[in-house]
């Protein structure tokens, strides 16, 4: 149940101007045509939101660039003389002429021990297609792969590369093909595979290209940190008509930006909205491009990123588990409860859904923001698979299909939702001080340190580490304790908030970023400081063998990584409290 009690008047009136009939009108306009990367309708969708945006007087640039775009075509698969209705999907190589015949062997829902079973076969799986699980079939030498879907089947892209490949990592394209079918198909299927029949014709086209596609940005300028800006994003492209996926957000996106215009003067830092394609065909290839061509600035001006995807859905409940950072937690548990009255725990971060910007140390908070409740429904079991929290179960059986449409938006579930991104947004534009609790993220990392000491023991070193997140911690401590915006100056203010992003530029990337600030990890789950991961990997070497020594030695590069990181956050952790103390020279009294 909403409170609305420890919200501002300020926050009260900006709530009580989003309108649930106009982000329906939004998102009917946006999500009336398919939205491929690339396409004209796409474009049209575009337009459409600049056109909005240029009527509450905001400037926009509308730009384009060339991102390697995957569209899967027809598919097609054959079981005997019975002809299964099946899709492809995006990045996954099509067949050659005459398509792929080859024995099938059912191996259920994945796991490494059922390998063995794989090599020259094509493997028949349950669940949603997953570039991971692609990916291991092929190094066990499969030749193809089918995945049983559910009663729908669902639009996946199955490689891991993040946004557009280079000469390196498009060696790690997917190379065999795979198809997605549904329940009934899957039935029929599985009973061929158990009368020992087993053969199987599957045929796939997918056109992967490069491929001009748009990104548009559009400002709100500050009134006393303009340089600085939080960067609120989605994409624009879809699957299908992608009424949730992403219409509703961009909806949301809009009408944010409508009311929000209306403040300008109670705005300390800018606001940039960026709207992606890419997305769904291009593994995040917009935001990529843009951070790639943005690095700099978005390094030395990005105060935070919010992110936003597939929000209002019918019957989304569960507001708790929303993706946040340690450091971001507090502004979304403060509204979650205020707006949707539920204690918010919050998901930490897999490497998903456009966060393209942790290597220029960014901090991050939101993905999606409402998700469906874990249930019996038969029509969301495997969608839970893929999303499945404490409670929620992601945003629907619907995700990902041509089922995505107007129908599956509640009104007041959007509402809500545009309210909890609004008014977190406005908090960090307004506040005197960053709302950044870098605190909470050495927190995090000390016990994710503890976890691989106690898991490694004696063999990795460790000491350092942890003495060095000690001392972080008992200097951030006593810098909050002491940080009383009414009694800083604004200009000592502004000093603090550049300090504050300097650590963040240095805790981000370790306790996010597994290769190097410039490049981008790949589209999967990582551990927390994934660059010392490996650690679990050494715990099961024996001392003193060759793979020890080896995997031993990279640790230690990465050990020394990740000390330097901590030794330079310590010293800008130290600036804070020097700065902090200037307050009483500068202060101006009321």
């Amino acid at each position: 149940m909403r409170t609305l009690e420890k919200l501002t008047l300020i926050e009260r009136e900006i709530i009580s101007q989003i309108d649930a009939n106009q982000l329906m009108e939004y998102n009917k306009e946006i999500a009336k045509e398919v939205r491929l990367s690339g396409s004209e309708e796409e474009l049209r969708a575009f337009k459409y939101v600049q056109k909005i945006l240029h009527s509450f007087g905001i400037e926009t640039v509308l730009s384009f660039h060339k991102a390697f775009i995957s569209l899967p075509g027809k598919a097609s698969l054959r079981v005997g003389d019975i002809d299964l209705p099946c899709i492809t999907h995006s990045m996954a190589p099509s067949t050659k002429e005459g398509g792929l015949i080859g024995e099938s062997v059912y191996i259920g829902e994945f796991s490494d021990e059922k390998l063995d079973h794989c090599c020259g076969k094509i493997s028949v799986l349950e669940g949603i297609a997953s570039p991971v699980v692609l990916r291991k079939l092929w190094e066990a030498g499969a030749i193809g792969a089918i995945f049983i879907n559910g009663p729908l089947t669902h639009e996946m892209i199955v490689s891991t590369v993040w946004g557009s490949p280079t000469a390196d990592t498009i060696t790690q394209m997917p190379k065999i093909p795979v198809i997605s079918v549904n329940d009934d198909s899957g039935e029929i299927l599985k009973k061929w595979i158990d009368e020992g029949k087993g053969q199987v014709e599957l045929h796939t086209e997918v056109e992967t290209k490069w491929t001009k596609i748009p990104t548009l940005i559009a400002d709100i300028k500050g009134k006393e940190e303009p340089e600085h800006f939080v960067l609120f994003s989605g994409h624009i492209d879809s699957w299908h008509y992608g009424a949730m996926d992403n219409g509703s957000a961009n909806a949301t996106m809009l009408e944010v930006a409508g009311v929000l215009s209306k403040y300008q003067e109670h705005l300390k830092r800018s606001i940039r909205f960026a709207f992606w394609s890419g997305h769904s065909h291009g593994r995040y290839a917009g935001s990529q491009n843009y951070c790639d061509h943005h690095w700099e600035e978005i390094h030395e001006n990005c105060v935070m990123h919010f992110y936003i995807d597939s929000v209002g859905g019918k019957g989304a409940t569960i507001l708790s588990e929303s993706n946040c950072m340690s450091e971001t937690k507090e502004i979304a548990a403060h509204y979650v409860k205020e707006i949707a009255g539920q204690d918010y725990i919050g998901s930490r971060y897999g490497k998903y859904a456009d966060q393209s910007f942790w290597g220029a140390g960014v901090p991050s908070l939101f993905m999606g923001m409402s998700e469906q409740p874990l249930s019996n429904d038969p029509l969301s079991q495997k969608v839970f698979q893929v999303f499945a929290g404490k409670e929620a179960g992601g945003f629907g059986w619907w995700w990902h299909t041509v089922e995505d449409t107007i129908d599956k938006i509640d009104p007041a579930n959007l509402k809500r939702d545009c309210e909890i991104y609004a008014l977190s947004i406005y908090k960090v534009l307004t506040e005197p001080i960053l709302p950044i609790n870098q605190l909470a993220a050495v927190r995090e990392m000390k016990d994710t340190i503890n976890e691989y000491e106690a898991t490694a023991g004696d063999k990795v070193d460790l000491v350092v580490t942890l003495e060095r997140l000690n001392e972080l911690e008992d200097v951030l401590l006593k810098a909050q304790s002491t940080l009383l915006p009414s009694e800083i100056s604004a200009v000592v203010q502004k000093e603090i908030n550049k300090i504050i992003m300097a650590i963040s530029r240095k805790l981000v990337p370790l306790n996010y970023v597994c290769t190097d600030i410039f490049e981008h990890d790949a589209a999967i789950g990582l551990l927390p400081i994934p660059a010392l991961s490996s650690i679990h990997r050494i715990a099961a070497l024996e001392k003193g063998t060759h793979d020890y020594y080896l995997l031993s030695t990279s640790i230690n590069r990465q050990i020394n990584k990740v000390n330097y990181l901590l030794k330079s956050a310590l010293k800008e952790a130290y600036n804070l409290l020097t700065v902090n103390e200037k307050r009483s020279e500068n202060y101006v009294g009321n």
